[in-house]
């Protein structure tokens, strides 16, 4: 195995815990702020209290030592009370997805809790839980909660698990955190970021994440305020007030937030030439650390970010995953040896966080906490000459070429960046049908606002032209699908996933399958109407027939003698409306169904919403037709007509809601 780091240190014992880092600092400092959040704040003391309250209240509710405690607290000082009390009480905390009800279920049901902590029995009903599942709800047990004693419960779980984490996944995996590997994470970082005590520390994502779930450590185990911010607290506007009103100093957050938040218009200057020095954005003045986590971040972007920075500010991409508590790498600009000439393509992971240990088995990164064994990442790296591991993919995106070799497609969507049309690409092996095909998807540079409508541009011809020196006809994509932003999970990892099917329109120019299309015309040689607009032409004169068939099947039906005015214009306008939905009908009924099965949804399902939805266009004009014409008060014919009629328009209904609640499945078939 090539190692990438020097020997561990020796690490610290079991009875130091990040509970035990907390609990001295609220004894020696009780008075200093802890947690911020709109008007109000807690001190290091008030959090202390607060937490071995609600430590008491569990136990006596008969939590067991070790028992696993979910809480599902929205970003209030409600969440580290929680996250410190689960701990004080000796149990194991999960942080699920409050935000995100289908999400938070699949995590409970993968690891179902003893305990669900709340802060309202609301928020319960909306998780699915089982009947008899543990709850409690701080807000609405707030009385019984203050009435317990203020002082630390005397129970400790050391040799338990501390946490259980998920991965950033678009299906999150659970993963079991010890306390001594969450305390060596917190030691890592705390010298790799150089904490101290007057940081303030926002997160960006979610509670659930591994950079929140492992990290509220950084600002409460060193002293620092953890400022939770407003509103949704997970839009750029609540972000950036945050930051502004609150001073914050470390931002933690995502590549795709980061770009978001302080990225808006064009690329740096190549790092292999003098940079301009542009002016500090004003919403970050107080900024003076920024780590990004979460997903492959560019050098070009971190060059970005740096220059949006006050001088002196420091830009820290940092590779952790969930299996080591999100501690791992780092690599800041600084650590470069020299200027490269392709910043473009190079992710650079760095060196080990201080006490961890890197290395490689056959291409795969291995990382090595203080005391631990090796783990495998998943991900593929490189040791660069300079001594610093650079990203090389991930294992579970290789893609098996029909001639048996392997393609890392890191190191294609690495040279589609290069072209300065081009922002961030994923490239992947999309089965459609019986046939398999390379597909790149794109997304702009920031700033671009001709991105979608620019096809000449950013076609396949531009791609594939890009991509001929050096790669060969198996690794370049045949077809190009441009998106406004890569779909990403709630971690900030692009979603693969996620991607859309690219269209089976006629392709434009050299094959390009270009996603959305918004032109009327395919802009080939011998122009052709778009199956929109050819949808169009067809749909009028269907619509006229339809007015005309009406007469005939139904003589008297559409009769507006003798209905005054404005009666009879209105009556008028719904019999256009019916025939036109009629018409809608037929054309969605002979073409729909292509179109509906790019969703993923599968085959049977996507059949009945498809028949569904026909039906639900197509019935109003037959129905309206044969109602007008039947007797008030013929109850046979009004019966008939509405077991015909409106029932199967109620099962219509609810099969077209099943078939959009469902979530798509993947269009890839990944090689592990």
């Amino acid at each position: 195995m090539t190692q990438a780091s020097p020997p561990a240190r020796p690490h610290r014992p079991t009875a130091d815990t990040v509970l035990r880092r907390f609990e001295e600092l609220a004894r020696d400092a009780p008075d200093a702020p802890a947690v911020l959040h709109g008007p109000e704040e807690l001190s290091y003391g008030e959090l202390d209290a607060r937490a071995n309250r609600l430590a008491h209240h569990l136990l006596d509710g008969a939590l067991p030592a070790g028992g696993l405690v979910a809480i599902a607290v929205g970003a209030r000082p409600a969440l580290p009370v929680c996250l410190l009390a689960t701990l004080k009480a000796g149990a194991t905390y999960t942080l699920v997805a409050v935000d995100d009800p289908r999400t938070a279920r699949g995590m409970l049901a993968a690891l179902p809790p003893f305990l669900l902590l709340t802060d309202s029995g609301r928020r319960a009903a909306g998780l699915g839980l089982p009947e008899g599942q543990r709850t409690v709800a701080v807000d609405e047990e707030a009385g019984r909660i203050a009435g317990r004693p203020a002082t630390a419960p005397d129970r400790t779980a050391q040799d338990r698990d501390a946490a259980v984490l998920f991965t950033g996944a678009a299906r999150p995996r659970p993963v079991r955190v010890g306390h001594e590997l969450l305390l060596a994470a917190h030691d890592g970082w705390t010298e790799a970021a150089r904490l101290t005590p007057r940081d303030r520390h926002l997160f960006s994502g979610g509670p659930d994440i591994t950079a929140f779930a492992a990290g509220w450590t950084r600002p409460l185990c060193s002293g620092g305020a953890l400022v939770l911010p407003e509103g949704a607290g997970r839009g750029a506007h609540d972000l950036l007030d945050a930051v502004r009103d609150r001073h914050v100093s470390v931002l933690h957050t995502d590549p795709a937030t980061a770009v978001e938040l302080m990225v808006r218009d064009d690329r740096p200057a190549p790092l292999s030439v003098p940079r301009p020095r542009r002016e500090p954005d004003p919403a970050f003045a107080d900024v003076r650390l920024l780590t990004i986590t979460g997903d492959r971040l560019y050098l070009d972007e971190q060059a970005a970010l740096q220059d949006r920075l006050r001088p002196g500010a420091r830009v820290l991409n940092v590779y952790g995953p969930t299996e080591t508590a999100g501690a791992g790498t780092s690599f800041e600009l600084p650590q470069l040896p020299g200027p490269l000439d392709t910043p473009e393509r190079i992710a650079l992971l760095g060196t080990p966080f201080p006490g961890f240990r890197a290395g490689l088995r056959d291409g795969e990164l291995l990382l090595t906490p203080p005391g631990g064994d090796p783990v495998a990442t998943g991900d593929l790296a490189v040791l660069r000459s300079d001594g610093l591991l650079e990203f090389g993919g991930r294992l579970r995106d290789r893609i098996t070429l029909d001639w048996g070799a392997h393609l890392d497609p890191h190191t294609v969507e690495s040279r589609i960046r290069t072209h300065p049309a081009f922002g961030a690409a994923v490239v992947a092996r999309v089965t459609s049908g019986t046939r398999e095909r390379l597909v790149a998807y794109v997304a702009p540079p920031p700033g671009d606002p001709l991105w979608l409508r620019d096809g000449d541009r950013v076609g396949l011809e531009t791609l594939t032209a890009h991509l001929k020196p050096g790669t060969g006809p198996d690794e370049t994509p045949t077809r190009l699908v441009r998106l406004r932003a890569l779909p990403r999970t709630r971690a900030g990892q692009e979603d693969r996933a996620a991607v859309p099917l690219p269209a089976r329109d006629r392709p434009a120019v050299a094959g390009s399958a270009l996603v959305p299309a918004r032109s009327g015309k395919t802009g080939s040689a011998g122009e052709s109407l778009s199956p929109g607009c050819a949808a169009g032409c067809l749909a009028l004169p269907l619509t006229v027939g339809t007015l005309a068939l009406t007469s005939a099947l139904w003589p008297g039906s559409t009769d507006l003698t003798g209905v005054p005015l404005p009666w009879s214009f209105l009556f008028f306008v719904l019999y256009v409306c019916e025939s036109a939905a009629f018409a809608a009908g037929v054309l969605f009924l002979f073409g729909g169904r292509r179109r509906m099965l790019r969703h993923g949804r599968g085959r049977a399902l996507t059949t009945a919403a498809h028949l569904s939805a026909s039906y639900l266009l197509l019935a109003w004009w037959p129905q309206d037709n044969l109602y007008r014409l039947a007797a008030k008060h013929d109850w046979p014919r009004q019966a008939a007509l509405v077991y015909t009629f409106n029932v199967p328009l109620m099962i219509a209904g609810l099969i077209v809601a099943c078939y959009l609640l469902r979530r798509p499945r993947s269009p890839f078939d990944f090689d592990d």
